[in-house]
């Protein structure tokens, strides 16, 4: 797909990876819907993009109102809907059990599971649900892109962002089987360690840990996973496929 005078939506836009995402396809020339709760954040990626054509919502992806709403208004607003980048997510880091002499201590709590479920998977159906029924009604194809993570191998600490991330990456061999009849595509790009916000704020000794073992040596740069999302949407032999993008952290 050629970008340029399509709409594509961007979730979690108002930061990070997300705003790295949506500064590389108001380069290439796309309309933007930008999707996010923080309105501050998005009006800062917003004039990040420069003369692009973008509007921002904020939706929340968790929500099955929001985003049948939001979806709506976008469409409403753009005559067209040919994308989509399933971005946003959270973490709410925790072992299952915590064990003290023999005693359990502490337990990843129910909230702390159901909050990045919520978000990192059952937003992502929502959304690729939504932007799914517009483009095949449409009728001029699109391409959906999750935002999936090496996590879904299995970190320690994070049983509910793994299995989220896990299911977005099963989800998107299921949409490209299924919406392919509509000339839908959809991929999935799978993050190592990035540069962002939330990791520039670990302390030094844990950051450095976190690093030793990538092949590279550093951390990912937001834009180099907007590289690999552009990529998707580019080469249209792409679909049913996960990019892992991880400095050869996985080999």
């Amino acid at each position: 797909m050629d970008v340029r005078d399509k709409t594509i939506v961007v979730t979690g836009a108002g930061r990070g990876i997300g705003r790295a995402l949506a500064v590389q396809l108001a380069r290439e020339g796309a309309q933007l819907a930008l999707f996010d709760t923080h309105a501050e954040d998005l009006q800062q990626t917003r004039g990040a993009c420069g003369p692009a054509t973008v509007r921002s919502y904020r939706c929340d992806v968790a929500q099955e109102a929001s985003v049948t709403a939001t979806f709506e208004q976008v469409v409403a607003d753009f005559g067209r809907l040919d994308g989509l980048v399933n971005n946003a997510g959270i973490v709410r880091d925790a072992l299952l059990i915590k064990v003290k002499d023999g005693r359990v201590t502490e337990r990843m709590s129910l909230a702390q599971w159901q909050a990045v479920i919520d978000v990192n998977l059952t937003g992502v159906f929502l959304c690729g649900r939504e932007a799914a029924a517009h483009m095949a009604a449409l009728g001029h194809g699109g391409v959906i892109v999750n935002i999936s993570s090496i996590s879904r191998a299995g970190n320690i600490g994070q049983s509910n962002y793994t299995a989220a991330k896990a299911g977005v990456a099963a989800l998107t061999v299921v949409w490209a089987k299924e919406l392919a009849r509509h000339r839908i595509r959809v991929g999935a790009v799978a993050p190592g360690f990035i540069r962002t916000p939330m990791v520039e704020s670990m302390k030094p000794e844990a950051l450095a840990k976190m690093m030793a073992p990538i092949p590279l040596g550093r951390l990912g740069e937001p834009q180099e996973i907007a590289h690999a999302v552009s990529f998707i949407f580019a080469n249209e032999l792409f679909t049913g496929r996960c990019l892992e993008v991880d400095a050869g952290l996985r080999m």
